[in-house]
């Protein structure tokens, strides 16, 4: 709690104007959490028919909210009644110290339905801070200058949106609910209740306004909407690239896959081939049937197009794919198909060789494949060739699986089980084109979730080994399986989908572990900061005598540390101990002045024994310390150095730690100046919404996505997940900024592993395309 100037005509505090705040927001809010609560029940029973074998856990979730329904809101009410009560006293309630329920060590671990609820009620609050921020901004000065010139913030404002989210956690405390349940209600909490609450800010912010209460500050207008963004080439640094991403966009996705609305706008404004409404000129997929639609089939002859006039850039003129044609005739799709399913049973050692290597082209080595393939079905190689919509395919899945191998983290076991996918990819591109312009094809679906999978999967943890076993059958299956029937892919992306979504879930319980282990990380450092701070505000350079310097270096300044770590910055036992350190440095002085006969340390008997005792210090022992710093006052006061003693040696304690966990594996570096940054940047990343996913680069030019998993209410810094959930990057928004203009930083753009390859292929062919013109 600090002090600030009385400002507005109110000085002090005003219990007739909080009457009135109270009862113009506190019945409001309770009321819109009663209203969105009634309708809970009905969206737990829909839930429940889509649920599958959690169908029973949302059904007892939906009578457990009925017949508790009169408690919640009374837990809600209750939490927001006492933290108006604190305010109306002059000490306001800490949202996070009644979150965390000021546990004995403050980091011992909870359970992970208490865990999982604490970060979901962050997360909401996190939102809601956001969408509001101007009119809290009003009512934290408002309401902290008739409570008596109180400096509020988010944490202490007891109508908050960290308020109530603890409301909404301890609402649902008691009640008995499944984790998945219990968090369903919290995000409905945070999608439901955003516009009444913030009609009640509003409301409350007019009416102390209209009561006198700091009238000057009047409501800001709305920003005028920004303009559509230019091209990404006329964009400089994190703009450019988070207009690229669509970060913070809530539009709808488009029917069409990301790489052929891009290639779509490219190749019309260069060739003028597809024709059609709207910004990419293409209109997405068409519907049903073995047809393609207009637009695909234009896009498609683009791509073929494309593909033809960079052939002979790509291979040599001695390829296999590359001799004249002379007579030659194309091989059937039968012969293909028969060909491609004896690759897909048995790859050569050289088909295995290249998937392995970076270097050698897979497009080159599958035709070459299939043409020495087909001798062994009787055919001479000299009479025969690929058919030019056989090698398009041909072409164009070995170029996408190049792009993979080489840009996504797959090494060893990984690399080899995707290579897998090399052969049955070609067959599904000759039997239905449609895999390269439907977003919600199987096969390319199957290759999305397949690739999540694998991307940085070491095999170190037992969920990443059966993750990976789980890989292995899927691929070994459809490898098995796949003929000319393209619903085995159905059949095995519904499955894999299902066993996926269960690894993602033990994911977000070790993403919330990291943020929770960071949270303790920072308090811990900010009691550790907080206790050097007063101590080298007290004695600084000055000589102590030995008992003295050692009591306040060694068991105060740990007693300090833990009691700021449990209490936080103003807790009741802080003010104790700073002034036990005041009290004891007076009492040197005195000594130093020779003043005989005081009673020393006689009033600090209570808080001496408690600092010890936090070292492990009681009883006899604690009175022997007491007695030597007892003592060598007196020797003091006494010019006889032979009183002073020494303190006697203390257990060695050490502060609670958090659960170790991984170091963050990205750092800028020494010789960085970490000064140099575009404002513009690092004020983006403090708007950043939890979620969030970037690129990190590191210093070997390696690609890692990271999500945004946690942003420190202490420091303000970003914590990011990697897809393990596990932390390998906690910075502050200025040092994000530093990261994008080194280049070490960029957009994500998550369109799947299919997607985002289709778009390395185009890269790829236009930069070659634009050699051959």
């Amino acid at each position: 709690m600090i002090a600030t100037p009385n400002v507005g005509g109110h000085p002090g505090r005003d219990p007739a104007l909080l009457k009135m705040a109270r009862e113009a927001v506190l019945p409001g809010l309770v009321e819109s959490f009663s209203t969105v609560l009634a309708r809970f029940d009905d969206v737990l029973f829909d839930r429940a028919g889509d649920a599958g074998a959690s169908q029973l856990l949302f059904l007892d979730g939906m009578r457990e909210l009925r017949r508790r329904r009169d408690d919640i809101v009374a837990g809600f009410s209750t939490h927001l009644a006492q933290a108006w009560e604190a305010l109306e006293r002059g000490e306001p309630l800490s949202a996070e110290a009644t979150l965390a329920g000021q546990v004995e060590d403050g980091l011992s671990l909870v359970p992970e339905h208490v865990l999982e609820s604490r970060l979901a009620v962050r997360n909401f609050a996190t939102v809601l801070l956001r969408d509001f921020k101007p009119v809290l901004s009003r009512l934290d000065r408002r309401l902290g200058l008739i409570a008596g010139a109180l400096e509020l913030q988010a944490d202490t404002n007891p109508i908050s949106p960290e308020h109530l989210g603890v409301a909404i956690h301890e609402a649902f405390a008691d009640c008995e609910l499944a984790p998945e349940v219990r968090l369903v209600l919290i995000k409905l909490c945070e999608r439901d209740l955003q516009q009444p609450i913030g009609k009640r800010y509003e409301y409350l912010d007019e009416q102390l306004a209209a009561a006198g209460v700091m009238p000057q500050m009047a409501a800001r207008r709305p920003a005028p909407r920004a303009p559509s963004p230019p091209p990404r080439d006329e964009r400089d640094g994190f703009d450019g690239f988070q207009a690229e991403a669509g970060m913070g966009s809530a539009g709808e996705e488009s029917q069409a896959p990301a790489w052929a609305r891009r290639f779509a706008d490219r190749w019309a404004e260069s060739r003028g081939r597809l024709q059609g409404g709207g910004q990419a000129g293409y209109e997405g997929p068409g519907e049903g049937g073995d047809s393609l639609g207009g637009n695909q089939g234009m896009l498609l002859d683009a791509l073929h197009e494309l593909l033809q006039q960079t052939r002979h850039v790509r291979e040599d003129a001695t390829s296999a794919a590359s001799v004249a044609v002379g007579q030659q005739r194309p091989l059937s799709q039968r012969e293909m198909m028969s060909v491609l399913s004896l690759l897909q049973a048995t790859p050569s050692a050289t088909l295995r060789a290249a998937i392995g290597e970076d270097g050698e082209s897979l497009a080159q080595r599958l035709k070459s494949e299939v043409l020495s393939g087909a001798t062994r079905l009787g055919v001479d190689p000299a009479q025969a060739r690929l058919d030019p919509q056989d090698e398009d395919a041909i072409d164009l899945v070995g170029m996408l699986f190049d792009v993979m191998l080489d840009e996504r983290d797959l090494e060893g076991r990984s690399r080899e089980l995707i290579g897998r996918l090399v052969v049955p990819f070609v067959k599904v591109a000759m039997l239905d084109r449609r895999m390269f312009v439907q977003k919600t094809h199987p096969a390319r679906k199957l290759l999305n979730s397949l690739a999540e999978a694998c991307e940085g999967n070491t095999g170190e943890s037992q969920a990443e080994r059966v993750l990976m076993g789980k890989v292995e059958e899927i691929i070994e299956r459809l490898v098995a399986e796949f003929n000319e029937n393209l619903a085995i892919f159905l059949t095995l992306e519904e499955e894999f989908r299902e066993f996926l979504t269960q690894h993602r879930r033990r994911i977000e319980i070790a993403e919330r572990r990291a943020a929770e282990t960071q949270r303790g990380q920072e308090k811990l450092e900010m009691a550790r900061q907080r206790a050097t701070t007063e101590l080298d505000r007290r004695i600084g350079d000055t000589t102590l005598p030995q008992a003295i310097g050692e009591f306040l270096r060694q068991p105060w300044q740990h007693h300090l540390t833990l009691t700021v770590l449990r209490e936080g910055e103003d807790g009741a036992s802080v003010g104790e101990a700073l002034s036990l350190a005041d009290g004891m440095l007076e009492e040197v002085a005195e000594a130093r002045r020779h003043i005989v006969g005081k009673p020393w340390l006689q009033a600090w008997h209570p808080a001496l024994r408690k600092v010890f005792a936090s070292v492990g210090v009681h009883a006899d022992a604690a009175t022997s310390a007491i007695d030597a710093l007892h003592d060598t006052l007196q020797g003091i006061a006494e010019s006889r150095p032979e009183l002073e003693r020494a303190l006697p040696e203390l257990p060695q304690v050490a502060l609670p730690s958090p659960p170790a966990q991984e170091s963050p594996s990205v750092e800028l570096g020494s010789k960085v100046d970490v000064s140099d940054f575009d404002n513009a940047d690092a004020d983006r990343f403090r708007g950043l919404e939890i979620g969030s996913w970037l690129d990190f680069v590191d210093k070997d030019g390696k690609v890692q996505a990271g999500k945004l998993s946690w942003v420190s209410p202490i420091s303000q810094r970003l914590l990011f997940v990697n897809r393990r959930g596990v932390r390998f990057c906690v910075a502050s928004p200025e040092e994000l900024a530093v990261m994008v203009r080194l280049g070490r930083l960029r957009a994500h753009i998550d369109d799947g592993a299919f997607d985002s390859a289709m778009q390395g292929v185009i890269d790829r062919l236009d930069t070659r395309n634009a050699t051959v013109h």
